[in-house]
């Protein structure tokens, strides 16, 4: 559900068809697989404008939320799309934690071309939650060894130059 907002809902629901069609073989194995909590619901009261606004200020790393500009600006709906829905209805449920929403999020955006500018986001985000240069070199030598060289590659560099950035 997560990567819906990611990597649109066609390949989303691909995805949760594939791992449906995993549990069924499992399942037909013998194998018994632990089913994971379903989220929490979200408090009615909740400000999802601002919860969204300040979830997205912490995963950037800024101590204050700027005013808006850019595409905020061009195209305002879609700064409430990403602060209400993806910063807050999809990142307060409580199934994953920031970090393990940020490497998944790598993975997707890695795999895909013309995504550069997201992945430099979110490579500084996923260190933003605690991460360190070591364990995000890993983790790209886990992209090349299961999603790709050349995939791998792409991030290792935009990971470059978001360590670069932070000095």
């Amino acid at each position: 559900v997560h990567l819906y907002a990611y990597t649109g809902f066609p390949r989303s629901l691909n995805g949760i068809n594939t791992f449906m069609a995993l549990m069924d073989e499992r399942q037909a194995q013998g194998i018994q697989d632990e089913v994971g909590d379903e989220a929490s619901p979200l408090p009615a009261e909740m400000d999802r404008d601002a919860y969204g606004a300040n979830v997205r200020a912490k995963l950037a790393g800024w101590e204050t939320i700027p005013p808006p500009g850019g595409y905020q600006l061009f195209a305002p709906i879609i700064d409430v799309y990403l602060k209400e829905h993806l910063f807050a209805d999809i990142f307060a449920r409580d199934v994953l934690d920031f970090q393990s929403r940020e490497l998944v999020t790598i993975s997707a955006l890695a795999s895909m071309s013309g995504t550069a500018g997201q992945l430099q986001f979110h490579l500084g985000a996923a260190m933003n939650t605690g991460l360190t240069e070591a364990q995000m070199q890993e983790f790209i030598a886990v992209l090349s060894e299961k999603v790709g060289q050349p995939e791998a590659e792409g991030a290792a560099e935009v990971l470059g130059t978001v360590l670069r950035n932070r000095g």
